[in-house]
């Protein structure tokens, strides 16, 4: 049920990039400055509600289904890495033999000249 869900969920990511992609940046869509007249279908208005509408749509559509597989997945973690690091307690670090630092040694007086 996972899989079909991460694949559903890739499908409309996809799509939620390719229709945001095609939008202009002014909100105007596809169709402005075409040679086409106001009675066609994809007019330059009816464009940018359905581009609008198909972005509202697919983005509900993606965080529906982020929810879902997250709610699906809560509790599933496993496998390498999987455990919750704030529920252990440190390790305990290996003690060393800790040598006293080496005092320097005096200098030596030069003589007078």
């Amino acid at each position: 049920m996972t899989t079909l869900l991460l694949a559903l969920n890739l499908l409309v990511t996809l799509a939620l990039i390719g229709v945001i992609l095609i939008q202009r940046s002014e909100g105007g869509g596809l169709g402005i400055g075409s040679g086409q007249g106001m009675g066609s279908f994809m007019s330059g208005r009816g464009t940018a509600t359905l581009l609008t509408r198909a972005t509202s749509v697919l983005a509900g559509i993606f965080m529906l289904l982020c929810l879902v597989l997250a709610v699906m997945n809560r509790g599933a973690s496993s496998g390498v890495g999987s455990h919750d690091i704030l529920a252990e307690p440190p390790a305990a670090t290996q003690t060393t033999t800790t040598t006293t630092p080496a005092t320097p040694a005096a200098p030596a007086s030069t003589p007078a000249h």
